[in-house]
């Protein structure tokens, strides 16, 4: 009886056959199964649009499709088919490595089976299983191949669902920019959700985790936080304008209240006239803003001086809160100086240095009125400024720790 052969091209001999050959046979088997399960062909396709025919030669080592690992090379001109004998029930691993933007199309050689294509862009390669159904053997993409995930690759997903990913320290963009810097907390229970939202609504990010989380946005250096290319109000520094308008004299050492001419048509200075030689004051109230943080707050005397007189002028302030139901009759907190050297120009507009800060008395609280007091120290010895100091008004600087009063 005469040997037979796989599908796949390995000898099947006969009992009592091949008496002294069978050591070279079982031999050649040997090798035939170790190119099918692990062997490598490089194989031509250059030309025009043609049917490149791969084989199995029966019991030898020469046949096309009798390697798992097939290099399909070459400059190709049009679309390309490479067939696969019928029968064939075998997994390969086929790379596109040919040049030129056409397909390749990898088939049985006859029949209505299943095929897969390797588009014109496609230069990777792709694990298939052949089927081995009798006249309509079929090609099938198993889905691995060199454009899957691995550690170490760089690859690009589409339309795939990551559950829970864990991220390291960076985002990047297509370009391999940073786009989002991540900094893990060991212990962290707050964090950030983004939704997006239907028609007509707005996306949004918010704080969730515990019961009162805030968000905490921090611009690097002088950057500011935007929304729409313009800055955002946010919660820090803020300053009220207080003009001499707004005081008033109190009964004990008032300084003058007068309106004074430059020229006319031109500004009039409305101001406190503050004397050279004696302690005098001013007064003033504010309700605080709800988003102050009830905290220091420091000042600038805008002023003008009434002679051509370079000396030093001193000024204070001082503040004390009162709420609902305390008495007004309190006396005010500690205060602090600033000192301001006459410019030597009458009329001219001064603005001092900012003071450093203020406590206010009382233990302030939202929803409080605070009182201030202004006085020029004309009687200090450091006051030798010899005319009297024109106030306009005073900027005050207080910090808040809301974004608004709501």
């Amino acid at each position: 009886m005469a040997s037979t052969y796989t599908d796949l091209g390995l000898e099947l001999m006969a009992t009592g056959e091949n008496a002294g050959t069978w050591g070279t046979k079982t031999n050649a088997n040997l090798s035939l199964i170790e190119q099918l399960t692990g062997g490598f062909l490089e194989v031509s396709i250059a030309g025009g649009a043609q049917t490149t025919a791969l084989d199995i030669d029966n019991g030898a080592l020469t046949g096309t499709a009798q390697q798992r690992v097939i290099k399909l090379s070459g400059s190709i001109s049009g679309n390309q088919i490479v067939t696969f004998p019928l029968l064939t029930e075998n997994f390969y691993i086929i790379e596109n490595a040919t040049s030129g933007a056409y397909t390749v199309q990898l088939k049985a050689a006859s029949g209505s089976g299943a095929t897969v294509t390797f588009a014109t862009t496609d230069k990777a390669h792709k694990i298939i299983y052949l089927d081995g159904v009798a006249t309509n053997t079929g090609v099938y993409d198993t889905g691995f191949g060199s454009g899957d995930v691995t550690l170490t690759g760089t690859q690009t997903l589409t339309n795939k669902t990551l559950t829970a990913p864990k991220i390291g320290t960076s985002i990047l963009d297509t370009n391999g920019n940073e786009l989002f810097l991540l900094t893990a907390t060991s212990s962290a229970v707050n964090e950030l959700t983004y939704a997006n939202a239907a028609t007509g609504n707005n996306p949004s990010f918010t704080a969730s985790g515990e019961t009162n989380v805030g968000i905490n946005f921090v611009p690097k250096g002088s950057g500011v936080l935007q929304g729409n290319g313009s800055a955002l109000k946010i919660a820090g520094k803020e300053t009220i304008w207080v003009p001499a308008t707004a005081m008033y004299g109190p009964t004990t050492n008032p300084a003058d209240s007068a309106l004074v001419e430059t020229t006319a048509t031109r500004p009039d200075l409305n101001v406190f006239d503050f004397d050279a030689g004696t302690k005098q004051y001013t007064q003033f109230t504010i309700g605080m803003p709800k988003s102050w943080n009830e905290g220091t707050v420091t000042y600038q005397v805008y002023w003008s001086p009434s002679t051509t007189n370079t000396g030093n002028c001193i000024f204070g302030l001082q503040g004390v809160a009162c709420a609902d139901g305390d008495t007004i009759d309190v006396a005010y907190g500690t205060a602090v100086d600033i000192t301001d050297a006459g410019i030597g120009t009458v009329e001219d507009q001064q603005v001092s240095a900012e003071s450093s800060a203020i406590t206010i008395a009382g233990s302030p609280a939202a929803g409080e009125q605070t009182y201030f007091q202004l006085y020029r120290d004309a009687a200090a010895g450091g006051d030798t400024f010899t005319g009297e100091a024109r106030v306009l008004g005073i900027k005050l600087f207080y910090t808040t720790d809301a974004a608004n009063d709501a």
